[in-house]
C-alpha cells in the first residue's frame, strides 16, 4: 500500500469513530479505487481507455503479446501497461482503422493512410477485397486478385495500387501475383504508369508465354520464338 493509501486509511478508520461505519462506506470505495490504479476493477488506465478508430468490443494487451487470429490492432497507449505500452485488439471489419504494424487478417487490404492516426504512430484503412479496390504500397493481395493499375501519389503520397479479380485477358502491372491456372502471354514496357505490364490468360494448349511465366501442372513449354512477347522471347504452351 502506497504512502497516499495509508494517509487516506488513517484518516477513513477516524471518521469511523466519529461519524460510524456507515458514513464511511463511499470512502472504503474510493480506497480501492486508489489501491488497484484507478478503476475499481484493477484495470490499468490504458485499458479503461475507448479504443482509437472504431470504439470498444475488444480488449488490451501489452506491448509484445501476440494478436488473437481474425483480430487487428487499433488502439495504443505509451503509458499502459505500468509504462511498456498497450496495444487495443478487435475483431477485423471491413473499413477499420489500425494501428501501423497491425496484422492484415485474410481477405482484407489496405486502402488508407494516416500518418497522424493511432495516438501519432499512423494509422491504415483496412478494407475487405473487391474488385477495383485502390490499395496502398504494401499492402497483400487477396488470393484471386491480380494488380492492374498504380498510381504514384495515391494513399497519402505513399502510392497505390488497383486490385482486380483475375480473368482471361487480363494486363497486370509489373510484380503482380500470377493466379494459378493463367500465364504471361505479352509484355507492354509503356503499360501501369510506365512500370511495365504483363497480359494474363488462362492456360490452353497453344498460347506463347513470355519468360518467368509459370507452366501450370498438366502444361509443358515446347517450341521457341525468340521475337516473341515484344522481343523478350516466348515458349509455346502443350498438353503435358
Amino acid at each position: 500500500m502506497t504512502m497516499n493509501a495509508r494517509q487516506l486509511w488513517k484518516r477513513i478508520t477516524a471518521g469511523i469513530v466519529r461519524r460510524g461505519v456507515g458514513a464511511t462506506t463511499a470512502a472504503l470505495a474510493l480506497i480501492a479505487t486508489f489501491v488497484l490504479g484507478g478503476t475499481v476493477s484493477g484495470m490499468s488506465a490504458a485499458e479503461a481507455k475507448p479504443a482509437w478508430g472504431w470504439g470498444g468490443g475488444g480488449k488490451w494487451a501489452c506491448s509484445g503479446a501476440p494478436v488473437q487470429a481474425g483480430y487487428v490492432i487499433t488502439g495504443y497507449d505509451r503509458s499502459g501497461c505500468n509504462g511498456a505500452g498497450s496495444w487495443y485488439q478487435q475483431p477485423a471489419k471491413d473499413g477499420m482503422w489500425t494501428c501501423s504494424g497491425s496484422p492484415v487478417v485474410a481477405g482484407y487490404v489496405i486502402t488508407s493512410y494516416d500518418r497522424n492516426g493511432c495516438s501519432g504512430i499512423g494509422g491504415w484503412r483496412h478494407s475487405l477485397a473487391r474488385d477495383g479496390i485502390m490499395t496502398c504500397s504494401g499492402s497483400p493481395v487477396a488470393p484471386g486478385y491480380v494488380i492492374t493499375d498504380h498510381l504514384q501519389s495515391g494513399c497519402n503520397g505513399i502510392g497505390s495500387w488497383r486490385h482486380n479479380v483475375a480473368r482471361d485477358g487480363i494486363w497486370t502491372c509489373s510484380g503482380s501475383p500470377v493466379v494459378p491456372g493463367y500465364v504471361i502471354t505479352d509484355y507492354l514496357q509503356s503499360g501501369c504508369g510506365g512500370i511495365g505490364a504483363w497480359r494474363h490468360n488462362t492456360a490452353r494448349a497453344g498460347l506463347w508465354t513470355c519468360p518467368g511465366s509459370p507452366v501450370p501442372r498438366g502444361f509443358r513449354s515446347t517450341s521457341y520464338q525468340v521475337g516473341g512477347c515484344h522481343g523478350l522471347g516466348a515458349w509455346v504452351l502443350a498438353r503435358a
